[in-house]
């Protein structure tokens, strides 16, 4: 072999070697950085967040859809009552029902399991404009569960001076194949 094809073969492994360095690198940051609320240099990863749609589970045929996009800042990480973003609800049976859609004013996170409270903006259900509701929702993957504020009086315009981050326990199923919720864990400063 001559030094010539010698050196333009110790070339291309090297090229080789590099793009398969390259490829490899390019996709472990893509995998470690693909996930809601992922950080980047220039903008850290947000504190916490609640987001997706999906219907609940009823045996009588209930139609229940709850919608959230809730986030918390990275600024605001410390504060959970600095949450924004919207909620959306609705229950029918039988073409008898009510909608309401608000605006998120806090949001804790613990591992897969967010608790939210937001106040009513708009509503067809009476008395329901103005009232704070919470929800509760377990990110199980294509098993989630939710609870709401109201579970124990049945109906969001009898629940009386709700505290902000305040909930039920997620004892509702969400049906299968309906919608999924995902949870980003809350990371606060102060919990080592």
């Amino acid at each position: 072999m001559s030094r010539r094809a010698s050196a333009s073969a110790r070339i291309r492994v090297a090229t080789g070697a590099a793009v398969l360095i390259t490829v490899a690198f390019t996709a472990s940051a893509a995998a470690s950085g693909g996930s809601s609320g992922s950080g980047t240099p220039d903008r850290p990863r947000e504190a916490a967040a609640l987001t997706g749609s999906a219907k609940l589970s009823r045996t009588l045929g209930d139609d229940i859809t709850f919608t959230f996009d809730a986030h918390l800042a990275a600024e605001h990480g410390d504060d959970p009552a600095m949450a924004t973003g919207t909620f959306r609800f609705s229950h029918y049976l039988d073409g008898d029902g009510a909608w309401a859609e608000g605006r998120i004013d806090c949001l804790v996170t613990g591992g897969k399991v967010a608790v939210a409270t937001g106040v009513i903006t708009a509503s067809d259900l009476p008395g329901a404009k103005g009232k704070r509701v919470g929800f509760t929702v377990h990110d199980l993957g294509r098993h989630d569960r939710l609870g709401y504020s109201w579970a124990s009086v049945g109906n969001p315009v009898e629940t009386k001076d709700l505290p902000k981050c305040v909930s039920s326990a997620p004892f509702e199923r969400v049906k299968n194949g309906t919608g999924d919720y995902h949870v980003l864990p809350w990371q606060p400063d102060f919990v080592g």
